[in-house]
């Protein structure tokens, strides 16, 4: 009697590593943040820090025409946004003034600014009065509908109008802080909903780098 054949072995399928996997799911974030904050760019062009910001001519929360220079010399935290947002801009322009709180004395070496995404009802002076209930410091930037579209595409920005219903709308936009050095390159963003103690780390070290 012969002796029966042993059975095959199950196939051993190696466990990927954990640094493996941390690094595709890190990858696909990143096209996903990219794909949100650069809509306006072709698909096979060369996408890097350079082809965010750039010169812009606007009005600012107090009537004055400025262009790119008024953020000259310092570091600068952007934000794209409008006033009647029921709730992501307000909550992001308290975060911004709460990191320039926690800066102290630090928060001298950086600018804060607010664009808008509805130039239609955002004038300077409802942005002025808007901008009262947030901290001082930040700067609010508006315009005539083809000055803010060409923001908008110098930052890669995605808005959108919605319909209109009973006379009012909302501006679906890309909510990120963009961080950007004193030569107008951006350097990282602080994405929706980002803790505090990660976003004022980011912001030093644009402060100290920048």
């Amino acid at each position: 009697m012969t002796d029966a054949p042993d059975p095959p072995k199950p196939l051993t399928v190696p466990r990927p590593r954990l640094g493996i996997l941390w690094l595709v799911l890190m990858t696909l974030a990143a096209v996903v943040l990219v794909a949100r904050l650069l809509p306006e760019i072709a698909p096979g062009s060369l996408i890097s820090e350079h082809t965010i910001g750039g010169p812009f001519a606007l009005t600012d929360h107090t009537g004055q025409r400025v262009t790119e220079a008024v953020l000259a010399g310092k570091p600068y935290a952007m934000y794209f946004g409008f006033t009647h947002c029921p709730d992501v801009c307000p909550t992001a322009l308290q975060d911004m003034g709460g990191l320039l709180a926690k800066l102290g004395p630090d928060a001298e070496k950086l600018r804060m600014v607010f664009v808008t995404t509805d130039p239609a009802r955002d004038t300077p002076a409802v942005m002025g009065d808007y901008l009262k209930a947030f901290d001082p410091r930040i700067l609010g930037l508006t315009g005539s509908e083809a000055e803010i579209k060409q923001m908008l595409l110098t930052y890669r920005v995605y808005a959108q109008k919605g319909e209109a219903k009973n006379g009012d709308y909302q501006v679906d936009h890309s909510s990120a802080i963009y961080l950007m050095d004193r030569s107008g390159e951006l350097k990282t963003v602080i994405g929706q909903g980002e803790k505090t103690e990660a976003s004022l780390a980011r912001i030093k070290e644009l402060i100290s780098g920048g």
